[in-house]
């Protein structure tokens, strides 16, 4: 939800049945052509590297005759997941009719219904708008795996009453207190403690596994192994921790602390704090607001996406004045402390 007060639906329609396998190569090549416009060499170039591939069964020493694939992009490069986003081009004139919020890349689609204060507390557009993407799937041979949809309901606690009274009609079997989206899990108060706790154990489990392994590891070698197997987790989508409570963060604070003793041999009873200094590890805390100030240079300097450069200003004073050369940025209104400020 947002500073407005809105209670929000989200649905994840991230699982499509082997979505990159059912492609039909025809009406991507169509689809290209005609929405996209790319055709001569272009086109050529693309029909030639999705067509004329086969495939065949191998068991032991045993081999199928050679058969024609017709259906599928072939995965493993960049090229796979953009191909496929094209192909469901079209789905975004249907959330657009039903005036419905989204955001598609491959087979990953996460669908925003707002609950607007004062309005109809009803999601029947999302509803209708779900129907008419479940058709469109199946005219152009994607299976939609109902099963591994999830549904969450962000609501302020204001508003609690009200938007707990919905009508989730089809929807309500999928409706869960925590869902997991791209990795990241997400509640209902976004707490993120569920979050918390599944990066806490995971990292844990892979120090005790890391500190058995130690003695055959170089000081270079295992730092590398701590930063594959315990940094990148901590440092996953942080940014969404700005602003968090201080238990959690000192929750994952104490996951880096013991991966710089593991690193460094230093006893529990000593200070960490110049042992990360030494190790030039910056604090989770810190590493939150590095990653914060990092969307903002690339919102600043076009490279993130629109929806987040669009409500990033540099402030222009009405008047001339020394600080008009700092680049500094616009505050926004909230009326929201504990979730817009």
């Amino acid at each position: 939800f947002n500073d407005s007060g809105d209670a929000v639906v989200l649905v994840l329609l991230d699982h499509l049945s082997s979505a990159f396998d059912t492609v039909d190569q025809n009406i991507l090549i169509n689809r290209l052509e005609r929405s996209v416009g790319i055709t001569g060499q272009a086109l050529k170039w693309i029909r030639s590297y999705l067509t004329g591939r086969n495939f065949c069964v191998r068991l032991g020493d045993c081999s199928s005759d050679l058969a024609e694939l017709p259906l599928g992009v072939p995965q493993g490069s960049i090229l796979a997941p953009l191909l496929f986003s094209l192909y469901l081009l079209p789905l975004g004139d249907l959330f657009r009719k039903h005036d419905v919020s989204f955001h598609l890349y491959a087979d990953d689609c996460q669908v925003i219904f707002p609950i607007r204060r004062g309005g109809l507390c009803t999601i029947q557009p999302l509803l209708d708008c779900l129907e008419d993407i479940k058709l469109w799937l199946a005219q152009n041979f994607l299976c939609f795996n109902e099963h591994k949809t999830e549904v969450i309901l962000f609501t302020p606690p204001k508003t609690l009453g009200g938007a707990q009274g919905l009508d989730f009609s089809t929807l309500a079997p999928h409706q869960k207190a925590v869902v997991t989206n791209l990795g990241v899990k997400l509640d209902a108060e976004l707490r993120f403690d569920a979050q918390v706790n599944g990066i806490v154990r995971s990292c844990f489990f892979h120090l005790r596994r890391i500190a058995k392994i130690k003695p055959f590891l170089s000081h270079n070698h295992l730092e590398t192994v701590i930063h594959a197997f315990v940094t990148c987790r901590l440092d996953y989508c942080n940014s969404l921790y700005a602003g968090l409570r201080q238990a959690p963060i000192a929750r994952l604070q104490a996951v880096q602390n013991s991966a710089a003793r593991l690193l460094t041999s230093t006893r529990r009873s000593e200070h960490i704090t110049p042992v990360l200094r030494a190790l030039h590890w910056l604090p989770v805390f810190y590493r939150i607001r590095f990653k914060v100030i990092l969307f903002v240079f690339k919102a600043l300097n076009s490279g993130a996406p629109k929806y987040l450069s669009e409500i990033i200003h540099q402030h222009v004073p009405v008047r001339s004045l020394r600080s008009a050369d700092q680049r500094l940025l616009t505050v926004p209104r909230y009326s929201l402390k504990s979730r817009g400020s």
